[in-house]
């Protein structure tokens, strides 16, 4: 503990050195650094908790070039890097069945790079992308640690409060639509989605009827939430996501009783028009358009029509490009010059007509190559499967707590991995935390399991 007492040391003399100065009233916030510096050191895991709390909250500081996420990130790297350093963390930790995939991945994202058609974009891409990177390292290292279940108390309570913000109040809807503090109406549902199965969990495992009626409306606030964001594809995720939690606790389904089905229907009697009710007029011709196949300017839906714009391009760019592609972050380059630009333009500005493809997967294909993005999905599909073997270990140790949590954990993950379907959102912070956290719990499953077999 020699060298961290001497960054305290030196904080301290910061401070002196501020109340010396013309800036005074700066000194409280280095006590404040100094102190905040000496929690993370003694609880890294609460900064990463701090992070994934203020996710949903990231809009307030989207003007400002420093945020209390960057705060906590850049500390926290900073102090797991002295630990390492220092032999308090071990090495060991960084090992995980993902680098396999992102090593590669970040081999042909700088072949990409160098080959690129605007450097510019390419380096404000791998900008933000570092940050996801930081993340998956930060969590390697501490993921261990991690309380899961207050992880999911923090993320629940999170979206929860912004969905309240986005249905009482038009200040945080764009055009109608919640979109919390977010720019995007499906950026929001995608977190929403995320948060739906951790909800779900702590109804479940509420103690007693308070804290179960508590949870329960922070599930209807993350409904309504969705509900207001009008997003299509939230829906449909968030089915298939109800749809297999349905399937894990099929053998719980068959304590349902006869006398069951009368509560049942009244509930069912109350909830449904209530829902209809609160459903946004435009909502319901918006999901029936999903059925509408239609392509081009003059496409019925002008949100297909426009995503359909986007895959044709896509398409061409990887026709263009197949290994390399055109650089990362250059899909919008290639977009605007496209009749499509213009013909979905409503106003013709330059953000309107330079658009991201609303698909993290085809962006990646089409800016990176083919071969990058088999390693992306790849690393996505690795993740599903380790939580897929953490479950399957837990239940071979019959520790169905651990098991049912791997479930809601997977279900939020693949949640994840499905909206990148709708979303450019390569640097979210949830899908490269959740990444690190699928080997972590992988690893720390197996060894379980293998300590049991070993005392047998």
């Amino acid at each position: 503990m020699i060298f961290p007492l001497s960054i305290v040391s030196l904080l301290g003399l910061v401070c002196i050195a501020l109340l010396a100065s013309p800036y005074p009233y700066l000194a409280p916030g280095a006590v404040l650094g100094l102190v905040g510096f000496a929690v993370l050191y003694r609880k890294p895991t609460w900064g990463l908790l701090g992070i994934a709390a203020l996710v949903p909250f990231e809009g307030f500081f989207k003007d400002s070039s420093l945020s209390g996420s960057k705060l906590l990130g850049a500390g926290l790297a900073v102090i797991l890097m002295l630990q390492l350093a220092l032999h308090q963390i071990p090495s060991e930790r960084l090992r995980s069945n993902i680098w396999r995939y992102l090593i590669w991945f970040m081999v042909l994202y700088f072949l990409s790079l160098l080959n690129t058609d605007d450097m510019g974009m390419s380096l404000g891409h791998l900008r933000e992308l570092s940050v996801g990177l930081i993340l998956f390292v930060i969590t390697l290292l501490i993921g261990r640690d991690l309380n899961l279940d207050l992880f999911a108390r923090l993320v629940t309570l999170a979206v929860s409060a912004t969905c309240a913000m986005a249905m009482f109040s038009t200040k945080f809807q764009d055009q109608g639509r919640a979109a919390g503090l977010l720019e995007d109406p499906n950026a929001f549902a995608m977190l929403i989605a995320f948060a739906v199965p951790m909800g779900l969990l702590l109804v479940i495992r509420s103690p007693n009827t308070l804290h179960r009626l508590f949870w329960g409306g922070c599930c209807l606030l993350l409904l309504g939430g969705m509900t207001k964001t009008e997003s299509r594809s939230g829906l449909v995720v968030l089915a298939l996501s109800l749809l297999i939690g349905c399937w894990h606790y099929r053998s719980q389904l068959t304590r349902i009783r006869p006398r069951h089905l009368g509560f049942a229907m009244l509930g069912a009697a109350i909830v449904l028009p209530l829902a209809i009710y609160a459903m946004p007029a435009g909502y319901m011709a918006r999901i029936q358009s999903l059925s509408i196949l239609s392509a081009g300017s003059k496409a019925q839906d002008e949100s297909l029509g426009r995503r359909a714009s986007y895959i044709v391009v896509g398409s061409q760019m990887i026709r263009e490009n197949p290994l390399l592609g055109s650089g990362p972050g250059t899909f919008p380059l290639h977009y605007a010059t496209t009749g499509y630009a213009k013909a979905f333009s409503a106003n013709r500005k330059i953000g309107d007509l330079y658009r991201r493809a609303h698909n993290t997967y085809l962006e990646i294909f089409s800016e990176l190559g083919v071969p990058a993005g088999l390693l992306f999905v790849g690393m996505l599909a690795l993740g599903l499967y380790n939580l897929i073997r953490a479950r399957s270990a837990w239940m071979l140790r019959r520790d169905w707590h651990q098991a049912d949590m791997m479930t809601h954990l997977g279900v939020s993950f693949l949640s994840l991995t499905l909206f990148l379907m709708f979303l450019s959102a390569p640097n979210q912070k949830y899908v490269w935390i959740m990444l690190a956290l699928t080997s972590v719990l992988r690893l720390k499953a197996e060894q379980a399991r293998m300590a049991m077999e070993a005392k047998a």
